[in-house]
């Protein structure tokens, strides 16, 4: 991997290769096997295949959005009715 940051001595970490809002070279080392340091995203690969947390709670599923239109119209008609017989 070449980030074109190379090390002047043996045990020198790589720099990232960032700017900052400056325009100034990020002098934070970069992540090891990146070329970015941590706060530019050296150490953000994503999630990792297979993810078992990517799980959502269901609540915009297609079958739960048919069974909230499904009460929705129940306590519509309900109100409804409700209406017909004090008025």
């Amino acid at each position: 991997m070449k980030c074109g940051n190379e090390p002047m001595q043996l045990f020198e970490a790589l720099r990232c290769g960032a700017k900052t809002r400056s325009g100034t070279p990020c002098k934070a080392p970069a992540i090891k096997g990146k070329c970015r340091c941590r706060m530019h995203g050296g150490n953000s690969p994503g999630a990792p295949k297979g993810n078992q947390n990517a799980f959502k709670h269901g609540r915009y599923t297609a079958e739960h959005l048919v069974q909230r239109r499904e009460r929705v119209a129940v306590m519509e008609e309900l109100r409804r009715l409700i209406g017909l017989v004090t008025s």
